[in-house]
Parts: structure tokens; C-alpha cells; sequence
């Protein structure tokens, strides 16, 4: 029996605790199947490219990442090398020589990790052969029309190949593979038929089914025990992914998904009950000064307020020390994102600012991709007015210096009714009348395809944010992801999130949302929902979340409307913060990154790995589960320090005062809320197994 030294893991709430044994790793191979290696196509790219550092560092060369081979991919992302491992290079050999296209080499990011490509189009010529063998294995049959599934048919057959091409040569070394998502499935199904020697994980990050019905606006969490499940897939002709897609969560030894939500949804979708919740990290990296974040939060804002002052030109009558950037971004589902409720709650956020006479001006980005033309003209034409303008100030401001600087060193104090002769004075005035315009800004920066029927410009339309004078909230659609070479916005996606104020995510179907986490990570606070895996994460961990920057909004148990005024009264008594608030709340948001580092989180996948060996194996490892706790187990507690909550702490105007900043100042002691909260996070936390007997609450509304 192989042993090793004895890990100890609570778990939360009193939840049982598994006690399990460190792996030999020396003594296995972990294999990680997925499409999205070296492929970006969603968030699983992103899970598996910013977990690669902490696994390969755990599991050194014994680590591998199996995906599809396409050149463009392979030629800018890997350095192609020679497999050390000798199960892995016959393994390569064997299949090379029986007329496959295998290509093994070091995914250049963080850690890299060794990957296996297989080229999918140069194996094509066997499908009809792979399609008898899985029906013959699992009687499910692929249309001949679905190319995806075809595909994947392809790249499951070659990674079972592969898997057993392995294990024939793995000179009594243990093997463990983790398929992502049901693209990935295949491979699973296909090596349990065959009986390889291997511990199988399968994890869900999304069911495939639940999509689907989110994304056609049904009343989700409110029928999840009630859909006819076969009906439901048939009708969308997607019955044959679904069926791959729960025959890999029936074969696999473990089952595993990323939040406690989706274990709900992926227990009524898929039917089985998930083993272990593995929430997803990111590589968190800390500045060696505590408060850089806070610099470049301050120096991207600037760069946000050169676009603004462009863009408003003409109409740019509010004061940009006092404005606010929000935004949203994402994939363009105008439910599922919650642009629909984020919509409505700016135009009832828009009522109250104006009825309060705030100055206060709130500018909101939507940053969701949609089908466009080319950039807006009169866009175009608002940053080059601005760089006009820009360059007419600094070319005055040349001519008025050298005349202050030739009067000086004359020793005269200078006219300055004559300091500025007629010609500059023209050249002001032509300037300044180049600003007026006739039509109010644009609330999109692209020429839109489908302007008539886009879901929020006509939603925009329906509840006015017209970005009129009067307006306290300005809309603007970015129908484009940013781009540091963009001639409008030139800025990447992680410089303009450090330069804003408030990300928004009030999503209604959300697996996990890496869009607030890198809000988290980054300074920033954000809007998410309990719907969300990240939602569920925080509540869960983070005595009072709003205190340190997460508001969450409740979508699972309240009305639409309810929930439309809850996240308008979040945003509200943002806008109603002062700024020294702002940073104090920056700072506690940045402190919540370490929970959200793979250093931590890794864990809840290696608990995964010890319980499919315990169950592959049972000779060789075990799992045993203990008692329950007596603690509570790992949690941020609320900050004891002024403001408890922001919003909690104001008066009923929005305006604040420097007598209140000083109040502030003497109350909040930064040092000693952070050294807590750093000695809070130093001990590992709960990797705890989905609760049984946890009765399930289904009363939740579709908003």
C-alpha cells in the first residue's frame, strides 16, 4: 500500500472533514483533458491556463495537458521538445507511427506545463470507425450534420488511445486524468469501457443543458426537479451532446463542479450528485508596495477621462473628478449577463440621483461583443476634437510660457492682459466653437448591424438614457473587447477594470464569474449575484461581503423588481461614498484576493485526486472521513473599523464632507484590519465535499 505523510482538511459550517494522505507524486502521472488547451475559446481556458503554475509545481514532470492541435495555436503558444517521460514518449511514438499527428511540446504561460496536441482533421478519416465504437460502448449515435460532436467524437477516441498507450507502458506508476466538460467526455467514456487502469475525474463548469434553457429566458431555478430532461434536449436537438455528456458524469470515479449552485443544477440536470466542489482561482500577484494597486487604479482612471472628455464633448458639463466609471462585461446573453436588470436599476438609479439634485455623474461601459460595421463616425470625431483641443492647449501654453519666462528674467511681472496676443485668443475661440454639436452623444462607439432589434440599445431606448444633459447616469455600448491598439479606447482589459470604479454582474445563470474575481484580485469592486458560483464563494466566506466590496444581489429568492431595487440601492449608496470610502474599500477588496489564489483553491482539486485514487485504487489509497470539527472553520470576519458597510455609514444625501472624512480617518486603523485578516487566511480552509441531506430550496424567481 502506498503511503504517505497524513493531511488533515475541515471543512465549513461543521461540514465532515476528509483526512487524506499527501500523493507520492513521483509515483503517478496526472493527465488533464481539454479542448481549451492552448485554445481559447471561454473560461475553461482560463481555469486551466492560470491553474497550470500551482499543479506543475505540485506534480513537476509527472503533469500533462492533452488538447486539439491547431498551427496557429502551436506555433505562437508551444516550444516543442521530446518527452522526458518514457510512457509518454512511446506513447507518442506508437501513435505517430499508426498514422496519427501527435505533437508534444511546453505551453508557454506560467509553470510550463508539458502538453500532448492531438491534430484532429489528420485523424479524421477513421469517424465512421469511432462512431461504431461508441455506440457499441455507450449506445449513444452522432448526427453526421453535427460537426462539433463529430469532432469531439475524434479528440475523445485519440485521447483514449493515447490514455492506453500509457498505462501499457507505465512501469507500475499510477495514473490519474481529469476531462473537462462534456467536449472532453469522450475520452472518459471510452477509456472506463475499455477497462483502462486509470482514476477518472470529470468536471462540469457549465451543464450543457442548463445553458440552453437559460440562454431561451425560462423560469430555470424555479423548475429545476420539474423539466422533462430528455424532452427538453430533444426539442433543442442537442440529445446526443447531453447523452455524452451524462454518460461521462456516470462513468467518471469522481464527479466534481465549481460552485454549489451549479452541484444543484448539475444533480437535476445529469442526475448525480457531485463528489467535490472545486472553485476556480487565478494567479493572484501581490505589488512589493502594498498600495500599487491603488496607483494604477489612479492612472487608468486618467486615461478613462481622456475618452470621456471625447466622447461628451460638447455636453461635458459635469465635473470628472466627481464621476464615477461602471461597467459590465462579458459574452452578449442580454439575460443570462443581467444587462437586462442592470439596465433597468441605471434608469431608477438615474431618478434618484437627479430627485437627490446629486453631483454626482455615473458613466457605465457595456463591454459585450456584438455584430458591427466599423467604429461610430461621430465617435471617431469626439477623441479627435479632444486631441484638437489637447494640442491647441499645449501650443498656447508654449507661447505663454516663454513670454512669462522672458518677462521674469527681465525682472517684470507680466502683463497679462497682453500676454495672450489676438491670434492665440482666435485660435481659442475657433476651438471651443469646434465643440458644439447639434445631437446628444452616442450612446454606442460601433456602427450595430441590427440597431433596430439589439436588446439594449432598444432597452435603452424604452427607459430614456438618452446621455441628455440632465441625465446623472451616462450610457455608452463598447460592442468590441478592448484592445490596447483600438484608435478609440486604447486600453486592455485589465487596465481599464483597474481604471474603473465598480464592475456590475448581476447575472442570472453564472457557473463561477471570472469577471468579478478579477475585479477582486485587482482592487475592484463589483456587483455579483447569489446565482453565481463567485456569489455563492464570498457569501460563504466573507462574514459581510459589501464591507469589502462584493454586493450581492439576491436573484435566487426575490422578485424581479425586488431584485431590480436591490441592486439599485447597492449602487446608490456607492455614489453616495466619498472618496476616502472608495479607498478604504479598494484595499479591503484587494485583501479578498488571496482567497481567490490557486494556492489556495488548488486544494479542493488535489482533495478530487485523492478521493478517484481511493476509489480506482481502494488497495493502494484510501480516504477516510473523521469527525466534524468543533470550529466554525476559515471565514473574513466583519471589519470592526469605520465603515462597517459603505453604504451603511453615509448620510441621506449623497454629498459627504470633510468633517466626515476625518471621522473616518481617526476610526479606521488599515494596518490592524489587514494583519487580521492575513492571519484569517494563512491556514488552509475547508475542502469539503457537497453537504448530503441538505434539503434543496427550488422557490427561487426567473429575473
Amino acid at each position: 500500500m502506498l503511503r504517505g505523510r497524513s493531511l488533515s482538511v475541515t471543512s465549513l459550517s461543521g461540514l465532515p472533514r476528509w483526512e487524506v494522505e499527501e500523493l507520492p507524486v513521483e509515483e503517478l502521472l496526472l493527465f488533464e483533458v481539454a479542448w481549451e488547451v492552448t485554445n481559447r475559446v471561454g473560461g475553461i481556458y482560463t481555469v486551466i491556463q492560470t491553474k497550470a503554475k500551482t499543479t506543475a509545481d505540485e506534480w513537476g514532470d509527472n503533469y500533462f495537458l492533452i488538447g486539439p492541435y491547431f498551427e496557429h495555436n502551436m506555433k505562437t503558444q508551444v516550444e516543442q521538445c521530446e518527452p522526458v517521460n518514457d510512457a509518454v514518449r512511446r506513447a507518442v511514438d506508437a501513435m505517430n507511427k499508426h498514422g496519427c499527428q501527435v505533437h508534444f511540446g511546453r505551453w508557454l504561460i506560467e509553470g510550463s506545463p508539458y502538453v500532448v496536441l492531438f491534430d484532429i482533421g489528420y485523424s479524421a478519416w477513421n469517424l465512421d470507425r469511432w462512431k461504431g465504437d461508441l455506440w457499441e460502448a455507450c449506445s449513444v449515435g452522432i448526427p453526421y450534420h453535427d460537426r462539433e460532436a463529430n469532432d469531439m467524437l475524434i479528440f475523445g477516441s485519440l485521447t483514449a488511445w493515447f490514455l492506453k498507450e500509457v498505462t501499457d507502458h507505465a512501469d507500475g506508476k499510477h495514473v490519474v486524468a481529469q476531462f473537462h466538460e462534456w467536449q472532453a467526455g469522450i475520452g472518459l467514456i471510452l477509456s472506463r469501457a475499455r477497462k483502462l487502469p486509470i482514476a477518472t475525474i470529470f468536471t462540469t463548469h457549465a451543464t450543457l443543458l442548463g445553458r440552453y434553457l437559460c440562454a431561451a429566458n425560462i423560469d430555470f431555478y424555479n423548475h429545476l426537479d420539474k423539466f422533462n430532461i430528455d424532452k427538453e434536449a430533444g426539442e433543442r436537438q442537442i440529445y446526443h451532446r447531453y447523452c455524452m455528456e451524462r454518460a461521462s458524469v456516470h462513468c467518471a470515479h469522481v464527479f466534481t463542479t465549481v460552485s454549489e449552485i451549479t452541484a444543484i443544477e448539475a444533480e437535476h440536470m445529469l442526475k448525480r450528485k457531485p463528489d467535490v466542489v472545486t472553485p476556480n482561482g487565478l494567479n493572484v500577484k501581490k505589488f512589493s508596495a502594498v498600495h500599487e494597486f491603488q496607483n494604477l487604479h489612479a492612472m487608468y482612471k486618467a486615461r478613462i477621462q481622456d475618452f470621456v472628455r471625447g466622447h461628451f464633448y460638447g455636453h461635458l458639463d459635469f465635473d470628472l473628478e466627481k464621476t464615477l466609471f461602471l461597467f459590465i462585461a462579458g459574452r452578449y446573453e442580454f439575460s443570462n449577463k443581467g444587462a437586462d436588470i442592470f439596465l433597468e436599476s441605471l434608469s431608477r438609479l438615474n431618478f434618484l440621483l437627479r430627485m437627490h439634485k446629486s453631483d454626482v455623474t455615473v458613466v457605465v461601459f457595456f463591454i459585450m461583443p456584438a455584430k458591427t460595421n466599423n467604429f461610430n463616425v461621430e465617435t471617431l470625431k469626439g477623441q479627435a476634437v479632444r486631441k484638437q483641443l489637447w494640442d491647441i492647449a499645449h501650443s498656447v501654453k508654449e507661447k505663454f510660457g516663454k513670454k512669462l519666462y522672458d518677462a521674469l528674467l527681465r525682472g517684470e511681472i507680466p502683463d497679462m492682459n497682453n500676454i495672450l496676443d489676438r491670434d492665440d485668443l482666435t485660435i481659442m475661440k475657433r476651438a471651443i466653437f469646434s465643440t458644439q454639436r447639434q445631437s446628444l452623444p452616442p450612446v454606442t462607439t460601433h456602427n450595430m448591424i441590427d440597431d433596430s432589434t439589439d436588446p439594449i440599445l432598444s432597452t435603452i431606448r424604452r427607459i430614456g438614457l438618452f446621455n441628455n444633459r440632465t441625465d446623472r447616469v451616462k450610457v455608452i455600448l463598447h460592442p468590441e473587447f478592448l484592445s490596447s491598439t483600438s484608435p478609440l479606447l486604447p486600453m486592455d482589459y485589465e487596465e481599464f477594470v483597474r481604471g474603473c470604479h465598480l464592475g456590475v454582474f448581476p447575472s442570472y445563470y453564472e457557473p463561477w464569474g471570472y469577471t468579478p474575481a478579477e475585479c477582486t484580485v485587482m482592487g475592484i469592486p463589483s456587483v455579483t449575484t447569489n446565482l453565481s458560483g463567485f456569489g455563492c464563494f464570498m457569501q460563504e466566506h466573507v462574514a459581510d461581503p459589501t464591507a469589502y466590496g462584493i454586493y450581492i444581489v439576491d436573484r435566487r429568492f426575490r422578485s424581479p423588481d425586488d431584485s431590480c431595487n436591490q441592486l439599485t440601492q447597492f449602487l446608490y449608496g456607492f455614489c453616495k461614498q466619498s472618496r476616502r470610502q472608495r479607498i478604504i474599500q479598494r484595499n479591503r477588496t484587494e485583501r479578498l484576493s488571496d482567497l481567490l489564489d490557486w494556492r489556495y483553491l488548488g486544494r479542493y482539486y488535489q482533495h478530487a485526486r485523492h478521493l478517484t485514487l481511493s476509489r480506482a485504487f481502494p488497495d493502494k489509497f484510501h480516504v477516510e472521513l473523521t469527525s466534524p470539527p468543533t470550529t466554525e472553520g476559515f471565514k473574513y470576519p466583519r471589519p470592526s473599523s469605520v465603515p462597517p458597510s459603505p453604504s451603511g455609514s453615509q448620510s441621506s444625501s449623497p454629498q459627504s464632507s470633510d468633517v466626515e472624512d476625518e471621522v473616518e480617518d481617526e476610526r479606521y486603523d488599515e494596518e490592524k484590519e489587514a494583519e487580521r485578516d492575513r492571519l484569517n487566511i494563512k491556514s488552509p480552509f475547508a475542502l469539503s465535499h457537497v453537504p448530503h441531506g441538505k434539503k434543496k430550496l427550488h422557490g427561487e424567481y426567473k429575473n
